[in-house]
């Protein structure tokens, strides 16, 4: 989501015409950040930029070409999803699943459900899948709810099927824009749409509540639309809520665009060009009575056209009539024909149901379906004690309380992250509702502390704490001692650091980079920020310089600061330890995690260019065939083209080029970009995967702990992953991996990261040649980052029997350099003893084809 061009609205049909110029490479996320807490989108913030939406559109029944988006990056999957098996979530799964069930009348959700029965028209997964949501939260949280907002389900409920369906659907699209009712495609399942609209927008009054809200702090009041009144509907209409040319014109699609601009006498080289230019010469002129735009769709939008000509002088909301934006409204609403988006009271309502049942704040349409779709799919998964507590959140008020320290965080996000270059004005404003936060922050850390001390039994919180406001405010806090950093309040942001390194609840992937920061403010800045006591400037210099010391010690000796901090924390004590003269004797020695440099190896071959199509304007650009660094036609990070000299010259990508030169010198290999390593991780640590650990199993179908991917699961486990790491160090890995095999591969139990197509003989072969040191170094990384460092893992893995050697290879042609995450894995390998090349594949010949 973080980092994406934000699309336009699918309603448009803008399909990058003009040529964009791309954006320039932001900061987006920490390395540390979890996807789970990104922020949902509350509208609040209008005019900043914002996350595109993390819901990849599964298609409809029907298809709806017209309104779909191309070129959209594959959202990052939630905890959820990452937890269950790979199933098919496209089309053709859902109508192989909903058309090959026969029906029988009369069965609930849950008999569906359990015997696999749909009937189009009459039941759907999307429908029995919102349902199973619901009433599991209702059967087990009904407490977090009032009586408005249970009122509020009762009236789903009473819904018909088709107005439900329809609910649900535009649930699982873009949530917060105008969907034109002529375009929605549900044929197969809504027979009357036009009533299902009609219910959709019909008022309905709710009971008066005596729970009185509490506002959060760094927050002034809940966001606009999103409380709920006296009444309610689920859905809006654009005759009664669109009342501003900025939202209207996000209705038209290009072409409709392009019309009303020509008529408008506006230009533009794209469409947000086109969109100001409209509004600029609207707000500019006054209203004059014209008509223009044509359609042909329908009788029924011709009258509409007609009757908006004949009442030029009618009123828009708000009073818009007095200059030309009411003309250009009129206009674009007679051309997209009545539209309908989900209300945001009950939106919101219906979100915070499944934040409670997914355990997440990121969810999408395919958690909403896959959890179904791995129930009823023939799939072997591991033995576990499935645990769904009902107490997440204790109260109804710590869930609204959670919801909002997400606002809050979004709008820390947001001054910091998605708004170009940060001001000092923004980084007021963060440091502002830092201190507002922080009050509350300490509180609930120490009602944390007391919990954990008291309630939980061993690593029952971890998990449970990231619902928790605090772990949220701390990520806050985070941020906002970065800033006082940037105000050169150094004094402050030392104290800040030493109360975050106090509590070890919440955020421990963090606890490297605050003992890195800690470290450097006392060798260079608090010496001359504290009381001297009569110590000349040489030695108070010194004794900051022997705090920073120790804390990098305390840094390297706490068992919660992960392995990829422990290299710049040793370079900063073999440089302290210079500096202050420790005797030699009495010196750190890290030789044995002293880093070697990757070698640079070079790869001579044939790289292919393919000769170019002629472009949208009709030029065909030539391709310099004599010119062997030539270029033209790879983007930098794009995949090249190379011919296989072991394979015939056959086509194949740089890193298959690479792999036949190492094969031709006698090395055995995979290109497995990580494939190898997590395979090797899951085998080794499956029983420890599968430990009981309280409310992270919520189903049955599940390939791995909820918490795996979060910085939760290290400290939950502490001790049985330790106890593994020492057997493999001691040369136990391949009787481990040897019983998991045996016990797993008939069946093809799911396991993450587990790729049953590797043989027996190659990975005992692979533990084989590893020393036991560096496999179970690379083991703890994986159980301290799995969510961050699955990415990032060289491209080529080798392994030498006769050598009894490992080798990575991370390939790169003339266009690719390394991202920050490989950096971080070559350090992290040439640390355990690991040998790593760089692999510089170097065209000697570029042939056109």
């Amino acid at each position: 989501m973080l980092g994406q061009r934000i699309a336009h609205p699918p309603s448009t049909n803008f399909d990058d015409d003009f040529e964009i110029p791309a954006a320039k490479r932001l900061k987006r996320l920490d390395s540390n950040d979890s996807l789970s807490q990104l922020p949902l989108y509350d509208g609040s913030y209008d005019g900043s930029p914002q996350p595109a939406s993390r819901r990849t559109e599964i298609a409809d029944s029907e298809a709806e070409s017209d309104e779909e988006e191309e070129g959209i990056p594959r959202a990052s999957q939630t905890e959820l999803e990452s937890a269950l098996p790979p199933v098919k979530t496209d089309r053709e799964a859902i109508a192989e699943y909903e058309a090959t069930r026969a029906a029988e009348d009369g069965l609930d959700f849950k008999d569906r459900l359990g015997q696999r029965k749909w009937v189009q028209g009459k039941s759907s997964i999307y429908v029995d899948a919102f349902f199973l949501a619901l009433e599991t939260v209702l059967d087990e949280e009904s407490h977090l709810f009032d009586e408005a907002e249970l009122a509020v389900f009762q009236k789903w409920r009473d819904l018909s099927y088709e107005g439900q369906y329809l609910y649900v659907r535009l649930f699982l699209r873009k949530t917060a824009a105008w969907h034109r009712i002529n375009r929605l495609k549900y044929y197969g399942d809504i027979a009357d749409l036009n009533a299902a609209v009609n219910e959709l927008l019909q008022d309905h009054s709710l009971p008066a509540t005596t729970v009185t809200e509490r506002i959060a702090p760094g927050e002034a009041e809940p966001p606009k639309d999103t409380v709920l009144g006296e009444s309610f509907t689920f859905a809006d209409s654009s005759t009664d809520h669109i009342d501003s040319l900025e939202e209207a014109s996000s209705l038209l699609m290009l072409e409709e665009l392009k019309t009303l601009a020509k008529e408008a006498k506006v230009q533009g080289k794209n469409k947000r060009e086109l969109l100001q230019a409209l509004r600029k010469t609207s707000q500019k002129q006054g209203g004059l009575g014209w008509s223009g735009l044509k359609r042909s769709d329908t009788e029924e939008s011709v009258k509409s056209e007609q009757s908006v000509d004949d009442n030029e002088d009618t009123q828009l909301p708000n009073g818009l009539g007095t200059n030309r934006d009411s003309h250009f409204i009129r206009k674009i609403l007679a051309t997209t024909g009545p539209c309908i988006r989900l209300s945001s009271a009950a939106l919101k309502l219906f979100e915070r149901v499944h934040l409670v049942f997914y355990r997440s704040t990121e969810w999408t349409e395919k958690s909403l379906t896959t959890i179904i779709l791995a129930r009823i799919s023939r799939r072997n998964f591991p033995e576990y004690i499935v645990s769904r507590s009902n107490n997440i959140f204790p109260s109804r008020s710590t869930l609204l309380e959670f919801e909002a320290s997400i606002r809050t965080q979004f709008a820390v996000d947001n001054l910091l992250e998605f708004s170009g270059t940060v001001t000092k004005e923004g980084l007021q404003k963060v440091k502002s509702i830092f201190e507002e936060v922080y009050p509350r922050w300490r509180t609930i850390v120490a009602d944390e502390q007391l919990k954990e001390d008291r309630e939980y039994e061993s690593g029952e919180g971890a998990y449970l704490r990231r619902f928790s406001p605090a772990w949220v405010y701390t990520r806050i806090v985070h941020k906002g001692t970065a800033v006082l950093g940037k105000f050169k309040e150094h004094k402050r942001e030392h104290q800040m650091l030493c109360e975050l390194l106090d509590q070890h609840l919440f955020h421990a992937a963090r606890r490297g980079s605050w003992y890195q920061r800690k470290a450097l403010l006392e060798e260079h800045y608090m010496w001359a920020l504290s009381p001297s006591d009569d110590r000349t400037e040489e030695a108070q210099k010194k004794h900051w310089k022997r705090i920073s010391l120790r804390t990098c010690e305390d840094g390297l000796q706490d068992r919660e600061c992960h392995l990829i901090y422990h290299h710049d924390l040793q370079k900063r004590i073999s440089k302290l330890e210079r500096q202050l003269n420790v005797p030699k004797r009495l010196q750190h020695d890290f030789g044995h995690v002293r880093l070697a440099k990757p070698i640079e190896r070079y790869v001579q071959g044939t790289r292919v260019e393919k000769e170019r199509t002629p472009s949208r304007n009709g030029r065909r650009s030539s391709t310099d065939n004599n010119n062997n660094n030539n270029t033209s036609n790879s983007r930098r990070g794009g995949k090249t083209i190379w011919l296989d000299p072991l394979e015939d010259d056959g086509e194949c990508s740089v890193e298959a080029m690479c792999l036949s030169s190492y094969r031709s010198e006698g090395w055995k290999g995979y290109h497995s970009e990580g494939g190898i390593i997590r395979t090797l991780f899951g085998h080794l640590f499956y029983d420890v995967l599968f430990t009981y650990i309280p409310n992270v199993f919520q189903t049955p179908f599940q390939t791995c702990p909820l918490d795996l991917h979060t910085d939760a699961f290290y400290p939950s486990r502490f001790s049985e992953i330790n106890a593994r790491l020492n057997e493999i160090s001691n040369g136990d890995g391949v009787e481990i991996l040897r019983r998991v095999y045996e016990s797993g591969k008939e069946r093809q139990v799911c396991v993450v990261g587990v790729d049953w197509g590797f043989e027996l003989g190659d990975l005992e072969a692979i533990v084989g040649c590893f020393r036991g040191e560096a496999l179970s170094t690379i083991c703890k990384v994986m159980a301290q980052e799995y969510g961050q460092r699955g990415g990032g893992i060289p491209d080529l893995f080798l392994w030498d029997e006769g050598r009894g050697q490992v080798m990575f290879a991370e390939v790169k042609s003339e266009n690719d350099r390394l991202s920050d995450t490989q950096r971080v894995w070559i350090d992290v390998l040439s640390g355990a003893g690991v040998k790593v090349e760089l692999c510089n594949a170097v065209a000697r010949e570029v042939v056109v084809r």
